[in-house]
């Protein structure tokens, strides 16, 4: 691939997920233990150990409280990105709250770097049929490329139809922006998410590497990859939750740094704008 695969950690804690919610009060949030700044130096480390550069989505919130994490991922060259500030998804929120909260964590972000924040990711891939207004909101206020859509099923998330290759997108009120799905490998007609995240640790890796590898090498283009600093932390606090959400949440997390090495070491990767660039899709 002359193109490097995307690399990229959405920066959040093991409090803030999703699938955890309803068992976690947002209230609660700044009196929990703190593991994302240990956990991403970590990651930092290994990808130091790879000689590789990633693009790191950044949750608002945790960039108010810990800016020198931000100055430490940046100043050790790698893209620093947006994950909006609560974690909401964007179907929750009205137009002008996710204008709001997006445009207050990218001018944080781009304060605390000195450098223009350019690409965009949603809480739990949040950007579905009914929230692609967010796209035009995206554009106005300055992002030139988004990492939100999931051309999957899913109950929370995903466009089962959408375009599965790094393209430009076309918004509801005709603008445009740079859109990269995350990884899907096309099996017979069925798409199988191999992305990374839960499914990095769901899937054998076997299953995964194999995904991954039939984009580069089938389809000849590079493919979007993500895990969370808490995904290689087992040690991380128990939440009680539902079985599903369990299942989703704790599921492997012994085995995601071994297995995120092998992934290092098989596949060559950079940062999201890096390769958008090469692709001619932002300049």
């Amino acid at each position: 691939m002359s193109v490097p695969n995307a690399l990229t950690v959405d920066v959040e804690d093991y409090y803030h997920v999703s699938a955890l919610a309803p068992s976690i009060r947002r209230d609660s949030w700044a009196s929990r233990e703190s593991r994302v700044t240990a956990n991403t130096h970590k990651l930092l480390d290994l990808f130091a150990q790879f000689g590789v550069h990633g693009t790191f989505f950044v949750l608002g919130w945790v960039a108010e409280r810990e800016p020198q994490l931000v100055k430490d991922i940046a100043a050790a060259g790698h893209e620093i990105a947006c994950h909006g500030f609560s974690h909401r998804l964007v179907y929750d929120q009205s137009p002008a709250e996710f204008r709001e909260e997006t445009f207050r964590s990218k001018k944080l972000l781009e304060d605390i770097t000195g450098s223009a924040v350019l690409g965009y990711r949603a809480a739990s891939y949040s950007i579905v049929r009914r929230s692609l207004w967010a796209l035009d909101i995206l554009v106005e206020i300055g992002f030139t490329y988004d990492s939100s859509i999931f051309p999957v099923r899913h109950d929370r998330y995903g466009i089962p139809d959408a375009e599965r290759a790094p393209h430009r997108m076309s918004t509801p009120a005709g603008g445009s922006i740079a859109e990269w799905p995350m990884a899907t490998a096309s099996i017979l007609g069925f798409r199988l998410p191999v992305a990374g995240g839960g499914y990095f640790r769901l899937l054998p890796y076997w299953l995964s590497r194999w995904g991954l590898d039939s984009i580069n090498r089938r389809e000849k283009r590079p493919f979007m990859f993500y895990l969370h600093p808490w995904e290689i932390d087992p040690a991380q606090p128990r939440i009680p939750a539902g079985r599903l959400s369990r299942f989703r949440h704790y599921t492997n997390l012994e085995k995601c740094e071994a297995r995120l090495r092998r992934l290092l070491g098989e596949f060559r990767f950079g940062t999201a704008k890096e390769s958008l660039a090469r692709l001619g899709l932002i300049s």
